[in-house]
């Protein structure tokens, strides 16, 4: 791989370490082998947890690493990304809190479109309605995609949703974002002001629900790709 860095990859709400299997394959064809990449799957109960589990992967990884977090995963790596051997931060369609911002917090100043296909149970988790989940998630995706993707999701607790951002790592540490210009689970507007403030190195917007990462995982992998490249 060269001097490339190790990628971690995180997932969000509603998925796990599996949602960036398109993506996994089309860095491979980079040239990125399984020992360059993981995929850490996070329990989603809170963001200390979630931001804890992801540290103590890249802590096991001797060298430069560059996080790239999905969706909700985009605030943990806001909080996890203050490791030293954290080198770059890659956002996709994600959450990118200031510090004492929450991604619920952010949610409601411009409430997405699938806001009221979100339903909690008796356990204090989350889901999105599984007869929903295709039109909300991943409505780029095929009918069987959105079928399998409902069925697996991974619910989070809905109390992280509240929890806040402490130091952003964005601050200090280079970072890249994609737009989805059609996602329905965070307001394209959201992103945009997400992305803006915090003067990423570039900015791409995807014709894409919120899956972008499954249904565009070759433009994700260029950018991803791009980032690391440009930090070996």
């Amino acid at each position: 791989m060269g001097n490339r860095p190790a990628i971690v990859l995180v997932h969000g709400f509603w998925g796990g370490a599996a949602h960036w299997s398109k993506v996994i394959v089309e860095l491979s064809r980079k040239g990125y082998g399984p020992g360059d990449l993981r995929a850490v799957e996070v329990p989603l109960t809170s963001l200390a947890d979630d931001a804890e589990r992801t540290r103590k992967m890249v802590r096991q990884i001797d060298g430069p690493v560059v996080l790239v977090g999905h969706s909700y995963g985009g605030a943990v790596i806001t909080e996890a990304g203050d490791l030293p051997n954290v080198v770059g931060l890659v956002y996709i369609a994600a959450f990118a809190p200031d510090a004492g911002e929450s991604p619920g917090g952010i949610t409601q100043q411009h409430p997405p479109a699938a806001a009221a296909n979100l339903a909690p149970d008796s356990d204090g988790y989350l889901w999105v309605k599984p007869d929903k989940f295709h039109e909300s998630f991943c409505q780029d995706l095929t009918a069987e995609e959105g079928l399998v993707m409902g069925v697996t999701q991974k619910a989070p607790l809905a109390s992280t949703f509240g929890n806040t951002i402490t130091a952003p790592a964005w601050k200090t540490k280079p970072c890249w974002y994609q737009i989805s210009s059609e996602d329905r689970m965070i307001h394209p507007d959201n992103q945009k002001l997400m992305s803006e403030r915090m003067k990423p190195r570039k900015i791409i917007t995807l014709a894409a629900g919120h899956a972008s990462l499954a249904s565009k995982p070759a433009e994700v992998a260029a950018l991803i790709d791009e980032a690391a490249t440009s930090l070996g």
